[in-house]
């Protein structure tokens, strides 16, 4: 909004010029959303405390987790406004990528909420059942597939960029001119890494800035390429796929990082607040839908490897106990496995973090690695 404040303005003061340029409005985005939590966090936290609106934990987990007992949750919502309103202040409202994360946010953010509500107020303790969650979460991941597939521009007379339909294809990392056609596939393909995203960051909050701090880096990293896509240049000279117009997510990703580092803040050990549902699959969404809009699939899932080690430890151990009766893991998530051999809390988060940090860096690789 306040981008077509300032291209009004630039009639009357060359100075709003500096508004056109997707870095500074980065920044601005990181910075509006920072404070928005700063602002908006103690609040928020008082008020829950007030309601009683408290986590409660499994008696068949780590001891160390007993004292957590009633701390506040649904925190998340936090993120999320922090993040909604960064984006609607300083995004150019007029690109389609934009609010096809809006969406995202808002659906799998109101499915989240549901669920954390029935189980903290409500006091049910399987909170939204799993087929009803799922199903938010698939009307919500195909609905923001099927808009990206068939809003894809058609090609014009002239021809250009947007005629190879980058838009639509797979590409591999690491090769240059290995790009798959996905045609109507890509629906499903999308469909697949927003839920599986989404799933993947809610497994892993589970420790006081376990998820937080790898949603930050790796949406940090999904900017970079945003930035990189959306730049006929930069996305020439580094050979990944042009996509016009996906350069204005750097606005949205300068907002998670500022809400992101706002909510730890109070999340960090030990927590004040944790994030809940509502904010773990939107984030997980907001991932995914970014990684499917500037074609990095694969890489989200190289940069995401302790989302990925995280869900990958839940499967293996269902599947294990339910046909040899027998657990792989002492407890899954996998943090939780590592809780049990002794590792301090901390321990666990900062060395998830360290692998994400690694993982994320080989991702970024990718840019000149081909």
């Amino acid at each position: 909004m306040l981008l077509w404040l300032a291209e009004y303005l630039q009639q009357y003061a060359s100075v709003f010029n500096v508004f056109q340029y997707l870095t500074f409005r980065g920044i601005l985005g990181v910075l509006t959303a920072l404070v928005i939590a700063f602002i908006v966090g103690p609040y928020l936290i008082k008020r829950l405390s007030y309601h009683q609106i408290g986590q409660s934990v499994r008696d068949d987990g780590p001891q160390s987790h007993l004292s957590k007992a009633g701390t506040p949750t649904m925190g998340g919502a936090l993120i999320l406004v922090a993040i909604l309103i960064s984006t609607l202040l300083w995004a150019d409202l007029s690109n389609r990528y934009i609010w096809a994360v809006i969406a995202v946010t808002v659906i799998f953010g109101a499915v989240g909420w549901f669920d954390d509500y029935l189980k903290v107020v409500q006091r049910n303790s399987k909170g939204l059942a799993a087929r009803w969650k799922y199903l938010g979460q698939s009307l919500g991941g195909a609905g923001v597939a099927l808009f990206l597939y068939l809003t894809v521009p058609a090609c014009d007379d002239a021809g250009g960029a947007t005629c190879d339909f980058n838009e639509v294809k797979l590409f591999v990392p690491f090769f240059k001119d290995v790009a798959l056609e996905m045609g109507w596939m890509y629906v499903v393909l999308a469909y697949f890494v927003v839920v599986g995203t989404s799933n993947a960051v809610n497994l892993t909050d589970g420790l006081d800035g376990l998820a937080i701090m790898p949603t930050v880096l790796v949406g940090g990293a999904l900017g970079v390429f945003a930035y990189a896509s959306g730049h006929v240049g930069f996305s020439k000279y580094l050979g990944v796929p042009y996509i016009e117009g996906t350069g204005e997510l750097i606005v949205v990703c300068g907002s998670l990082i500022g809400a992101g580092l706002g909510f730890l803040w109070f999340n960090t050990y030990p927590a004040q607040v944790f994030m809940g549902d509502v904010g773990a699959l939107a984030l997980g969404a907001i991932l995914g839908v970014m990684a499917v809009i500037t074609r990095q699939e694969i890489v989200l899932f190289i940069m995401g490897g302790v989302f990925v080690m995280e869900t990958v430890s839940v499967i293996l151990q269902v599947a294990s106990y339910k046909l040899t009766g027998r657990r792989i893991f002492r407890m899954a998530p996998i943090h939780h496995h590592f809780e049990l051999k002794g590792w301090a809390e901390p321990k666990v988060i900062v060395r998830f973090w360290i692998i994400t940090v690694i993982l994320v860096l080989i991702g970024l690789s990718t840019l000149k690695l081909r």
